[in-house]
């Protein structure tokens, strides 16, 4: 189970960051903000728990055991780095998918983001995808998430706007036709205590929907920084919620999900999120990618699937992750962040993983999941 600081006698709880700050090696710092000042030099310059009791009884367990039987596709990886970028460090991540039904031309879309920008795909069969605007990436940001309401097209993204410390916000945009995207809107900064650091000031990772008659925006927060990486993950994930799409929105003064030493998956931080639209058995299930440590000391990303019945309160469904690193070259080192859409009876997850620590190249696969009769 997951839980937030002011539920520390329930469930797996969430460990205070330490503001007064580890003992940094110098070089190591330098590496690792180095890494993100390329990052933002190619965005900028080339665009730019206490318990829900889930499961409850043998019944239970049975039904929602459905959730834990993902396989990849055997094309996978579907969707490599665009030829301009080059190893160390080249990487297509954190997609996002408008399936045909919902798209404005009957065809698949995605949207990932390299280090350029957010780029745009096309595929006629959510396998083989093209890029529909060559190398170019609309704009600057990256892991976007779009949102589909009303005819109208709403990609909220994160933004870096600062390097040291490192601070990011969420953006909005929005289209009619997947192609002319409206000026950008900030919607979410980084505010409350926990979502600042000495090294890390962000909000990122959106993910929306609206229930209740109100727009819930999860988020993630602050960061930790992997030394075998150089770079920085998030630390935590939060909720705010308006009855506006563009805002204010109000945040729950508490993260929602955080470190815990005595989470195996979370060791580390509580990296992102995304919520299925609908209920399933009064359940709401989410798919979230923990960081954690392995038991060789190596940072790690793996794949978990949650339940809540608010929303707030999240518990594991699976005993284990459903996606792991490690089983496929491709995925070696990392399993992230992902969009899971339901094509008929069954549910398709797009993902990226990557394939190395320090140096490594990100790529995007898909795992489906289908439900026993």
């Amino acid at each position: 189970m997951l839980s937030t600081t002011q539920d520390q006698d329930k469930g797996l709880q969430v460990k205070e960051h330490d503001k007064g700050g580890r003992t940094w090696n110098v070089c190591i710092w330098m590496c690792g903000f180095a890494y993100f000042f390329v990052l933002w030099l190619s965005v900028n310059l080339g665009c730019s728990q206490g318990g829900n009791g889930l499961p409850g009884s043998d019944n239970d367990l049975r039904d929602y055991n459905m959730w834990c039987s993902w396989e990849d596709v055997p094309q996978n990886p579907l969707i490599a780095p665009l030829p301009s970028q080059r190893w160390p460090n080249s990487l297509l991540a954190d997609p996002t998918v408008i399936i045909p039904h919902d798209s404005p031309d009957g065809m698949w879309h995605l949207f990932a983001h390299s280090l350029k920008g957010i780029h745009h795909f096309i595929s006629h069969d959510g396998i083989t995808w093209d890029t529909l605007n060559g190398e170019d990436p609309l704009f600057q940001g990256m892991r976007p998430y779009i949102y589909f309401e009303a005819g109208v097209y709403y990609m909220l993204y994160e933004r870096i706007t600062r390097l040291f410390p490192l601070t990011s916000c969420i953006e909005l945009r929005f289209s009619e036709n997947l192609l002319d995207w409206s000026q950008a809107t900030t919607i979410l900064e980084p505010t409350l205590d926990w979502e600042r650091s000495d090294h890390s000031t962000t909000t990122g990772n959106p993910f929306i929907m609206k229930r209740d008659g109100l727009y819930w925006l999860y988020y993630s927060a602050n960061g930790v920084y992997l030394p075998d990486c150089v770079y920085f993950e998030p630390l935590y994930i939060g909720l705010a919620r308006s009855p506006n799409l563009f805002g204010p929105y109000l945040k729950e003064p508490s993260p929602l999900i955080g470190p815990s030493q005595s989470d195996p998956y979370h060791t580390l931080g509580a990296g992102s999120i995304k919520v299925l639209p609908e209920q399933w058995n009064a359940t709401w299930i989410a798919f979230n990618n923990g960081i954690y440590q392995d038991s060789h000391g190596k940072s790690r990303s793996a794949i978990c699937v949650l339940g809540s019945h608010d929303g707030l309160v999240w518990d594991y469904l699976c005993p284990e992750p459903v996606i792991t690193p490690g089983d496929t070259p491709w995925k070696k080192a990392f399993v992230y962040a992902f969009d899971v859409k339901k094509i008929g009876t069954r549910y398709w997850m797009y993902y990226n993983a990557r394939d190395g620590w320090l140096f490594g190249t990100e790529r995007i696969g898909l795992a489906i999941l289908t439900p026993s009769p």
